[in-house]
Order: structure tokens, then sequence, then C-alpha cells
């Protein structure tokens, strides 16, 4: 049986999650995260993200997050352009293809579902 727990977000260690060069349109962003938590069928994912400043492409699950620190904005294909800040909550859904602007380093905790 697994154990309720608490992460502390800001001052969590992350880990490098390289990025596929393809995916980067301009700067030099690095991304780093960890999973804290993950279903026995890996299905959903709880964890903590970060990236720093730069524009990135992607191709998004369905996604609950809430930025912790930082800026962004989310071009969503097709959709609405989402601007993004300490405290703002977005869902992103899957198959969502997107282009985020990092204005400001950004850390959020996400909930994932596959």
């Amino acid at each position: 049986m697994e154990q309720s727990f608490v992460v502390g977000i800001a001052d969590a260690e992350l880990e490098p999650e390289p990025l596929d060069p393809a995916q980067i349109v301009s700067g030099s962003p690095e991304v780093s995260g960890k999973v804290v938590w993950e279903s026995p069928d890996g299905r959903q994912m709880r964890g903590i993200w970060q990236i720093t400043p730069g524009v990135v492409t992607d191709t998004e699950a369905d996604e609950m997050f809430v930025v912790l620190s930082g800026s962004a904005t989310i071009e969503v294909e097709g959709g609405p352009v989402l601007r993004v800040g300490p405290g703002d909550m977005a869902v992103l859904r899957a198959g969502d293809r997107t282009r985020w602007t990092v204005h400001e380093t950004l850390r959020k905790v996400y909930a994932i579902s596959l």
C-alpha cells in the first residue's frame, strides 16, 4: 500500500530531461523534472517540471498544471493563446500541438493522464 506524502515544490531537486532538438524553435531552453507519483498501470503521473527561457514545440498529453514560478505564453494550434504565471492553473488536452514561449524560467506541478 502506498503512503501519503508531501513534497517541497520550490526547492525540489529535479533531473535533466533533454529536449529533442527538433522541438527547439529558438534560444537554448533546458528542461528538468521529477515524477513524484505514478499509478501502477503508468497511465497517471504527478510531478514537477521546469523549463528555462526559449521557444519550444510539443504535443501534449491530457494535463492539468499549476505554475509555481516564472511565465510563459502557450499557443495551442487551432485554439487559444494561454498566458500563464505564478498561481495560474491550466488544462491542456491530449493531442494539442503547442508552442511554448518561456519568458522567465517556469516551474509547475502537474497531473497527467494517458
